[in-house]
């Protein structure tokens, strides 16, 4: 169901892209709050209409049956219902609200109905039993659309000063009036309605082009942007855009950064691989131009065209290396490795090298230490600071190297007695073909590239690696690498 949906959105996202505007979104929210408040108005304004009709409906009729029943009383009506004044006052109030009139006395029995069909019935219903209680009630009926007033007829006072109640007054009067009136003011409000919908409408288009103008005024100065070369600054006018802006600007001096080291990364490729190059065309041209040079001669420049194919191909080898960590292609073989055997079988295989070049080399292993790591990869990168701490120091010098651990990481220290590393150049040593000494850097030789391979390779497995260095005096590398990895054994 899931991957259907996914597959759906996939096939029309580019077709229905006009959907995720932030135009359309702004011109929508804007619409329906305008529809959905003209509606919420345009109700409220029917009900408050209906509500006060009803009220001041209902307020004249109960002014009116209080004038009646004065009337009653004061005419004796409610003993004898023969008069003729009160019969017709009855009949014109009830013409008047256009309802009907009902005159119950005490025994809750119906002596006037000018419907003339409840006369001599008894009425026991909850609002004459109240009003027979000295209580006016009124009440509206919504579905049948009539007014219902019911209250006391008071007789005169007695000797105590009491007036009793000699009987009801039951009215009710039809509201189609009222109904008539809020079907016309429900047509106008419905007309105004559309027409401040429209308005809004057209509003909310103006609103959502004005609202997202900053945005295309950055759409138009990126586009205007055409080469990291260019170092002028975006500006914005908006406040909404600005930060965008700071981030874009930002951004674009960072590639700039990125841009100008591949160019130099380019530069230095180039050079690396046409040196030796240029050697073996200088041996070569040499040789030629020999024409009986003797078998030693042939052998020594054919050495020395050997070692510069050599080197040629260690170049690339390491190029090539690090092309595969940077695009993931190089996973890690992880594996349990005793990290004592991996150092010490490193230093001395080293050996050879440290004594040709007068440099003590000296192993310490504070502790036994086993960790999760792979084992070809993290060789290669303690040789490289082991071989650059004997190939760049002093003669007669020396290199330490000591092992040590937590109970969650692994310490590895590689310090010298050499030459030491400018301060200048200490943020740079571990970028590829960047030599901190170069005139010195081609006597001893290498790719320029075991510090990027060897930061690159600690980084895989999750460690740090950090250089202290004063110059003349030599520097110290301090590898911390946890002990277990995280991540599955193939090193995904």
């Amino acid at each position: 169901m899931i991957d259907g949906l996914r597959s759906f959105y996939q096939k029309y996202k580019k077709k229905f892209k006009f959907l995720r505007s932030f135009r359309l979104r702004i011109f929508l929210i804007i619409s329906l709050v305008s529809v959905f408040s003209g509606e919420v108005i345009r109700r409220g304004i029917v009900e408050g209409f209906e509500e006060s009709s009803v009220n001041n409906r209902t307020n004249e009729i109960t002014a009116l049956m209080r004038s009646m029943a004065d009337h009653l009383v004061t005419y004796g009506y409610m003993q004898d219902t023969s008069s003729d004044v009160i019969n017709a006052e009855i009949s014109l109030f009830s013409n008047i609200f256009d309802g009907r009139i009902q005159v119950i006395n005490t025994d809750f029995r119906v002596i006037k109905d000018t419907y003339e069909i409840s006369v001599g019935k008894t009425i026991i219903g909850d609002e004459v039993i109240r009003a027979s209680r000295n209580e006016t009630v009124t009440d509206y009926n919504e579905e049948l659309h009539f007014i219902e007033v019911a209250l006391p007829v008071m007789g005169s006072m007695d000797e105590n000063g009491v007036r009793q109640v000699e009987g009801v007054l039951l009215a009710s009067a039809s509201t189609v009036l009222i109904l008539q009136d809020i079907t016309i003011l429900e047509r106008r409000a419905l007309l105004l309605e559309m027409l401040v919908c429209m308005i809004m409408i057209g509003l909310a288009m103006l609103l959502s082009g004005v609202l997202t103008r900053p945005f295309d005024h950055l759409k138009k100065a990126i586009g205007e942007v055409v080469s990291f070369e260019d170092e002028t600054q975006i500006e914005s006018d908006y406040l909404e855009t600005e930060e965008i802006v700071d981030a874009f600007n930002r951004l674009r001096q960072r590639m700039k950064v990125l841009d100008d080291s591949r160019q130099d990364f380019v530069r230095n490729v180039s050079h690396e691989l046409k040196t030796p190059i240029a050697s073996v065309k200088v041996l070569a041209d040499s040789l030629n131009g020999q024409e009986d040079a003797p078998v030693e001669v042939y052998r020594d420049f054919m050495q020395d065209i050997t070692k510069e194919i050599d080197r040629e191909n260690d170049i690339i080898s390491d190029l090539l290396a690090l092309v595969r960590m940077d695009k993931g292609e190089s996973g890690l073989n992880i594996e349990r490795t005793d990290v004592n055997e991996l150092v010490e079988s490193t230093v001395k295989r080293l050996g050879p090298l440290a004594r040709k070049n007068e440099v003590d080399l000296i192993w310490d292993s504070r502790r036994e230490v086993e960790a999760d790591n792979d084992k070809v990869k993290m060789s290669l990168a303690i040789s490289n600071l082991i071989e650059n701490g004997i190939k760049y120091n002093k003669h007669p010098g020396w290199v330490k190297v000591v092992l040590d651990a937590d109970h969650q990481f692994m310490m590895l220290e590689v310090s010298d007695s050499g030459i030491g590393i400018p301060e200048e150049d200490i943020d740079h040593i571990f970028e590829r073909f960047y030599r901190v000494d170069k005139s010195h850097s081609r006597e001893v030789g290498g790719t320029g590239l075991g510090l990027a391979i060897t930061r690159k390779t600690i980084l895989l497995h999750r460690g740090s690696i950090r250089v202290n260095s004063v110059p003349g005096e030599g520097c110290v590398f301090s590898v911390k690498v946890p002990l277990v990895h995280i991540g599955d054994r193939t090193g995904k």
